[in-house]
């Protein structure tokens, strides 16, 4: 059996960034996490200075923002994140206007993705805990969206999920769970409602 006392002695050496990085409880004030967050600010605020019919400069900006993409990346005004070097999408990765991603755990995104405005994706949760929230501690669980997903409008996907290829996540709904290829979910919490065809032929790239 490992000895706990140990386990609890090693996670009291490590830093705050370690301990996000490796799953654990963390204090999101901490200055080392703090400074993460404002290189993201700082390109965001970079991204929203771009003339808007500038498409070249705004995609190059995108590209330094993100942890890596496709050929072509397109984030609206208003898009947002917490690290931005933890997101990964594929080709074509569109948000539309005012876009949050809290990506202090990995964000991994398929080809052909579209993510509708106002809507939140987020790898960061609180203690249920008030003394816990009171430390102003945090935890956080990587976000995986297969090819093909167009998120509606003001929906939220929550840490931890996983949400398959060819699916479409209603206008509002909150994705609490993990989502299986071809299907539409909606509703507070998402549930699936219909399966759809998928009509791409993904063996040929």
């Amino acid at each position: 059996m490992p000895d706990d006392g140990r386990a609890v002695s090693r996670e009291q050496a490590m830093s705050e960034l370690e301990k996000l990085d490796a799953g654990l409880d963390y204090h999101f004030l901490d200055t080392g996490v703090a400074a993460r967050k404002e290189n993201a600010l700082r390109l965001c605020q970079e991204l929203e200075q771009v003339d808007v019919s500038d498409f070249e400069a705004q995609e190059a900006v995108a590209k330094r923002l993100l942890g890596s993409t496709g050929e072509h990346v397109y984030l609206q005004p208003g898009f947002r994140c917490d690290n931005g070097k933890n997101i990964h999408v594929g080709e074509a990765f569109l948000t539309n206007y005012n876009v949050t991603i809290l990506d202090i755990m990995p964000v991994r995104i398929g080809d052909h993705c579209m993510i509708g405005p106002g809507t939140t994706i987020s790898t960061v949760g609180h203690p249920l805990s008030p003394a816990g929230r009171r430390a102003k501690l945090a935890r956080g669980e990587p976000v995986i969206i297969g090819d093909d997903v167009w998120v509606g409008a003001n929906a939220a996907v929550m840490p931890g999920v996983v949400i398959g290829s060819n699916v479409v996540v209603a206008a509002g709904a909150v994705v609490t769970r993990d989502v299986p290829d071809n299907v539409i979910v909606a509703g507070v919490p998402a549930r699936v409602v219909r399966e759809i065809d998928d009509d791409v032929d993904r063996g040929s790239g």
